[in-house]
């Protein structure tokens, strides 16, 4: 296992948790609990709605093909969003519950001061104690990286990353964009892992996105089943970048 280490000029952009369960019709009645016990670290609240559209059952083909036909009824999910003093958001829905950030840089880094693993273990042991939920349907870790593409070109690449991207078919040189997906299984679990050529400005970067999923577990065992989901995508990532991008994290921003 790699040893810990907290980057002073981090790759990660965005860290994302979510897990969906059955959908709590009695969710209402208890939000103004679950709400006192998160608001010393979440004080500011709104109650958003968000428009969706309900299908009968008439096959894919016509739902497809007109969903503005007699066959659909609109209806508002509710959603309750909360924000942290730091713009940490919270989203709690009937049927799932997401906590989002970019200003979080460690996951449970001992030498780090703030930890994301902490935020979402306040949040879900404060939903479960008021919701009693027994079972999690799926449970999601995300981390989004933007790591700087020093040179366009196959070799800077290569020196910078175990790309999955085809340059002996496909010179980066020339391209304007460039994606790569996959979903792979790892024991229990799924990691999805995208890996993009994007273009900010004048400058050219590559964004790796991992997503670890966990699906039909016990409430109880969450933090077990997020910590090693955490622990699959810590390993994708440093077997994806090489010593340019980790000696960039170690570097002051200039």
């Amino acid at each position: 296992m790699r040893k810990a280490e907290v980057f002073i000029n981090p790759t990660v952009k965005q860290v994302v948790f979510q897990i969906r369960y059955p959908n709590l019709f009695f969710l209402e009645s208890k939000i103004g609990d679950f709400q006192l016990k998160i608001m010393n670290e979440f004080p500011v609240s709104s109650l958003l709605f968000r428009r969706q559209l309900l299908f009968s059952n008439l096959g894919l083909k016509e739902n497809l093909e007109d969903p503005s036909q007699n066959n659909t009824e609109g209806v508002n999910a509710k959603i309750w969003q909360f924000r942290s003093k730091d713009d940490v958001e919270l989203n709690v829905l009937s049927d799932s519950l997401d906590i989002s950030s970019k200003s979080y840089k460690t996951y449970n880094n001992s030498s780090g001061d703030k930890k994301f693993r902490d935020i979402i273990k306040f949040v879900v042991d404060a939903f479960l104690e008021v919701t009693s939920v027994p079972i999690i349907n799926r449970l999601g870790l995300r981390y989004i990286d933007e790591c700087p593409l020093f040179e366009k070109t196959n070799d800077q690449l290569n020196k910078s990353f175990n790309t999955s991207f085809n340059l002996d078919r496909f010179d980066i040189s020339t391209a304007e964009n460039m994606d790569f997906l996959t979903t792979i299984n790892r024991d229990k679990y799924k990691l999805r892992y995208a890996e993009s050529l994007l273009k900010q400005d004048q400058d050219y970067k590559i964004m790796l996105d991992f997503d670890g999923i966990a699906e039909n577990l016990e409430s109880k065992d969450y933090i077990t089943n997020l910590d090693n989901l955490h622990q699959i995508i810590s390993d994708e990532f440093f077997a994806t970048i090489k010593d340019p991008i980790l000696d960039y994290m170690r570097k002051h921003k200039t």
